[in-house]
């Protein structure tokens, strides 16, 4: 079960990668001016968000396996951190998902959000990322 644990952290470190990194590409890319900038966007937001899928995909399976195997029987009820940690988990990938409509929108060229919007979007995962490791370390329910 530790190469389990150790695949999920792996993939998940990867997953926030891509959501820390692709929303500063959104201000970047809203901020440039000229088509060439903009281009390159695409492309960096693009090749970014297949990394960031990997990643995801990877910490769920090897998530849902941790679950399966052992982490529901054992926890789901006694305790509810590892519910409001699921719930985290559920909310970053809406996130994620929110993601893609934004490269859709800025690839297509039609996007009305400033890049203090994408700055203020950008903290999210932050806050997720706390929230989860503090669960899963401290498990104060």
């Amino acid at each position: 079960m530790l190469w389990v644990k150790t695949w999920h952290v792996i993939f998940m470190v990867t997953w926030f990668a891509g959501l820390f990194y692709l929303p500063r590409l959104f201000v970047y890319h809203a901020l440039t001016q000229d088509i060439a900038g903009r281009e390159r966007f695409k492309v960096m937001e693009r090749k970014l968000l297949v990394m960031t899928h990997i990643g995801g995909i990877g910490t769920a399976v090897f998530g849902l396996w941790l679950l399966f195997a052992y982490a529901w029987t054992a926890y789901a009820h006694t305790s509810y951190w590892l519910q409001l940690k699921l719930l985290c988990v559920l909310g970053l990938i809406a996130y994620h998902l929110y993601c893609i409509r934004l490269v859709a929108e800025l690839n297509a060229g039609n996007t009305q959000r400033s890049d203090l919007f994408y700055r203020l979007f950008n903290e999210i995962p932050a806050l997720g990322l706390i929230v989860v490791v503090i669960l899963v370390i401290v498990r104060p329910f």
